[in-house]
């Protein structure tokens, strides 16, 4: 076997097996999804289908937001709220071309946290004095990756969208 072919074959198994667990997490996210009704599904039922939060946010009208990353492996972040009444209020996938608008100057690294769940990567880079959080998304059938910089007090100055050097291609090919 000539070695580029083989390179190529490991290239395509690597994509086909990428392409295969998205596919998987977003069946299995989709079911759980379709189980759970808003204001009717309690925090227990949330909890039950997606497990313990990465991380729960209190909000200032009483609801909380229970986090649910699935990053760096899929390419959404959930954000479940739960009402005061102990039912879930809202269901959103947080990691969308609206909301990356939304991140800007004066932004800092807990307020980006609490928009777009954890990221998939973060990278320090000491000599710049900047800090680079990337999440992994999917646009159309495209897999991209939005990044925000930081400075060193944590302050958001730049954001930007590229495709992600991971993916061999799109998703559907």
């Amino acid at each position: 076997m000539c070695p580029a072919t083989s390179w190529l074959r490991t290239r395509e198994t690597k994509r086909a097996g990428v392409i295969l667990i998205f596919s998987l997490l977003m069946a299995c996210d989709q079911q759980k999804i379709s189980e759970l009704e808003e204001g009717v599904s309690s925090e227990a039922a949330v909890r039950k289908r997606f497990g313990e939060p990465a991380a729960i946010y209190q909000e200032p009208n009483g609801d909380k937001t229970l986090e649910y990353p699935r990053q760096p492996a899929g390419h959404v972040n959930y954000m479940i709220s739960i009402g005061p009444d102990g039912n879930m209020s809202a269901l959103r996938q947080v990691l969308t071309l609206a909301n990356f608008r939304r991140v800007g100057l004066g932004l800092d690294q807990q307020q980006v946290r609490r928009m777009l769940g954890r990221p998939a990567k973060s990278q320090r880079y000491a000599l710049q004095q900047e800090e680079v959080w990337d999440w992994r998304f999917a646009d159309g059938q495209e897999i991209k990756i939005f990044s925000v910089t930081f400075d060193s007090a944590g302050g958001v100055i730049a954001t930007g969208i590229t495709g992600d050097p991971k993916e061999l291609g799109q998703l559907g090919k």
